[in-house]
């Protein structure tokens, strides 16, 4: 299985607005179009067979994969829509929510390029492996979700009037998008207390980039901060680069807070940006085979880096984070990261409807399999829920955010030290528990 740029993609959640970014959008997707449109069963099949070829468990965990195609093929599908109510029930049983069909509608919507603009609320949410619950991974900074004091980890019970129990993320998504300054009421779940929020919908620009210039004891500082891996981030990544470099700064804070991830392409780009002669990722698919990327001598600069993670960094954030922490490039500061270390790559079937499917799992240049584990800061800098609710877009990279003020002090200390490599903490990170 090749990294370059095909159609693989490492988001963890799905982003409520015009699309659905549940693995990435702005993927290249392969060209196996049909030149009729195919009966209802024939989707069926064409889901079971996309399975059968290329799904990550070779065993299916533990299904007779082989009997579920006999048994949903048995079946009569008058229509396309009970069609997919069978795809959605029959991939369930893979107990995998990585691995998701998509109908016509969602699949276009999830082609849209996350450069572009969405319309909706400005959430990222995932379903919970075990629980099925509904979990909000991060609001889009400057979205109204973000605005009205949603937070990362809270679980949403209800859309509306509707309850979220038993659904499929991509109902929920359906149900919280809309048209621009629409109104939809979300019930959460925060700390045993339920919460409604009533917000409008607007038109999010999701640029994936933002840069400036900040002031320290140790000379200016250049910060940049990632807020997902779209087809585009690379390219806006080396021009942030370059421009601070430009501007002499004595060093980096690259801030992969509530980033979901993205494309595996755009990750492995960006971290040859910062890394030399290194490794930056592995992955394994369900036949043992391997292949590693690593970088060669594109780095644009050997400025000290510090690297901001929490539990919202997930996926092709964990690749880029985990290179830079294991190569010696970067210390991060924060908290443990999402863990996600699965990748999808996205098909098209041939009604036009969609499905991502899971094809590999990815490692750390060591080796390490962070997937329900996450990835330990160097510094950890525990938030309380009031703390994080008190950090408004405003706030995110000030001295008022307790997180970037602990990064400046460790940067600030790296440059006086007038070392490249960066000083790592002498106290003893806590052991991973899993997610």
């Amino acid at each position: 299985m090749g990294l370059s740029k095909r159609s693989l993609a490492l988001g963890a959640s799905a982003l409520v607005g015009a699309s659905i970014i549940a693995t990435g959008a702005g993927v290249r997707l392969s060209k196996s179009w049909a030149v009729f449109q195919p009966s209802p069963k024939e989707t069926v099949d064409e889901v079971w067979q996309v399975i059968n070829s290329d799904y990550v468990d070779g065993t299916f965990n533990g299904l007779d994969w082989r009997k579920v195609r006999t048994q949903y093929l048995n079946r009569t599908y008058p229509s396309q829509k009970e069609a997919y109510s069978a795809i959605r029930e029959m991939l369930e049983k893979l107990g995998d929510p990585y691995t998701r069909f998509l109908d016509p509608e969602q699949f276009k919507s999830m082609k849209i390029d996350t450069s572009g603009e969405l319309t909706g609320v400005g959430i990222q949410i995932a379903q919970d492996e075990k629980t099925k619950e509904i979990k909000i991974i991060a609001p889009i900074d400057g979205s109204p979700a973000s605005k009205a004091g949603l937070l990362a980890k809270d679980v949403l019970l209800k859309v509306g009037d509707k309850a979220t129990k038993g659904m499929d993320i991509n109902e929920v998504v359906a149900l919280i998008r809309g048209p621009v300054n629409t109104n939809v009421t979300l019930t959460i779940l925060r700390g045993g207390q339920t919460k409604v929020f009533n917000l409008k919908r607007e038109r999010i620009e999701l640029k994936a980039v933002r840069s400036s210039v900040k002031t320290s004891s140790a000379g200016p500082i250049g910060y940049i901060r990632l807020s997902q891996f779209s087809s585009h981030a690379p390219d806006e990544m080396r021009k942030a680069i370059r421009e601070l470099s430009q501007k002499n700064v004595a060093g980096f804070i690259l801030d992969l807070r509530s980033n979901p991830g993205g494309l595996l392409h755009a990750s492995t780009e960006i971290a040859r940006m910062w890394i030399n002669d290194a490794p930056i990722v592995s992955t394994v698919d369900r036949r043992g085979i391997s292949e590693r990327v690593t970088a060669g001598r594109s780095s644009l600069t050997d400025k000290p880096l510090v690297v901001l993670v929490d539990g919202g960094s997930a996926s092709a954030s964990e690749i880029l984070s985990g290179a830079l922490q294991e190569d010696d490039r970067a210390v991060l500061v924060g908290t443990k990261t999402f863990g996600k270390g699965l990748v999808q790559s996205v098909r098209p079937l041939g009604d036009g409807s969609g499905m991502a499917v899971t094809i590999a799992k990815y490692f750390t240049p060591s080796g390490r399999d962070i997937n329900k584990k996450g990835i330990e800061p160097d510094y950890k800098v525990e938030l309380t829920e009031a703390q994080i609710k008190a950090i408004t877009p405003d706030i995110i990279g000030t001295d008022r955010d307790l997180q970037y003020a602990k990064a400046l002090s460790v940067l600030n200390q790296q440059i006086a030290s007038g070392q490249k490599l960066p000083l790592k903490s002498e106290e003893p990170k806590p052991p991973s528990k899993s997610s």
